[in-house]
């Protein structure tokens, strides 16, 4: 039987495709397009999500309607072995996969779980050593995850099933956030975020770009909670407030700097 291995995201899509050819594999991969970590989760109607994207990267994310609608089918009705990958330290890949359980229902699946694992990483001087623990199936180079192909295990029926009740409640909050806690993924409102970003701001001038990147790295130990254009939003909704000044077009988060008002 041939394994569809589903992944997470673009970018661990991307580096696992590399990971199976290295291996001298020919399984397909499939990979996820949305980040179910911000936004609307009512309901399984990708219209809403269109929406909520919309507002971030303009009317070309409503071209992405189709291929998650494609994605969820194709995982429905193959007669292929599932095999998911993910990491519960990332809100992205851990909401996936929460959503991937209830909409799969009894449908038999294995998985990678990464959460934790110390692999084997080279040094410099040709030593090996063991990596940090490791978060999230993305930020995972591909010679990483060759090492773990066939270490999948099977997900049980009563694991499906309090993933499908954690995800169903997240559904009925249907918080702006959801972000990941020592309990689980919890979620979170729209100003989660904002405490984090005016810290990295000051009196003087700092660029859009370095006030994101630094608020991502701040949050990101031990978990990897939210993207950088999500960031990017909360900080034109606090110049809007009046909380910060900006000089320059924000979405150009590399050209413009914001400082505190006097």
């Amino acid at each position: 039987m041939s394994v569809l291995h589903i992944a997470p995201s673009h970018s661990a899509g991307g580096s696992l495709r590399q990971a199976i050819r290295a291996a001298g594999s020919h399984d397909e991969v499939l990979f996820f397009r949305d980040d179910l970590s911000c936004g609307p989760i009512e309901t399984n109607d990708l219209a809403p999500r269109v929406a909520w994207w919309t507002r971030f990267y303009g009317e070309d994310w409503e071209t992405e309607a189709a291929p998650l609608k494609a994605f969820w089918e194709r995982a429905a009705t193959t007669d292929d072995r599932l095999v998911v990958w993910f990491g519960r330290h990332s809100a992205l890949e851990l909401a996936f996969f929460l959503t991937w359980a209830d909409r799969l229902g009894e449908r038999p699946y294995s998985i990678i779980d990464v959460t934790g694992l110390r692999l084997p990483s080279n040094r410099p001087d040709g030593s090996v050593a063991l990596s940090s623990p490791m978060p999230a199936v993305s930020i995972m180079p591909p010679y990483q995850l060759a090492s773990l192909l066939g270490s999948e295990r099977q997900f049980t029926a009563q694991e499906a099933a309090e993933a499908r009740l954690q995800w169903r409640r997240l559904r009925a909050e249907n918080a702006p956030f959801r972000v990941v806690t020592p309990a689980g993924l919890a979620s979170a409102p729209i100003d989660y975020f904002d405490q984090l970003l005016m810290e990295r701001v000051t009196s003087e001038w700092r660029k859009v770009a370095r006030v994101v990147g630094d608020t991502m790295g701040l949050d990101s130990e031990p978990y990897l909670q939210v993207g950088d254009i999500v960031l990017l939003r909360r900080v034109m909704a606090l110049i809007d407030e009046g909380k910060l000044l900006a000089e320059g077009d924000p979405w150009d988060m590399h050209a413009c700097r914001v400082r505190l008002p006097h």
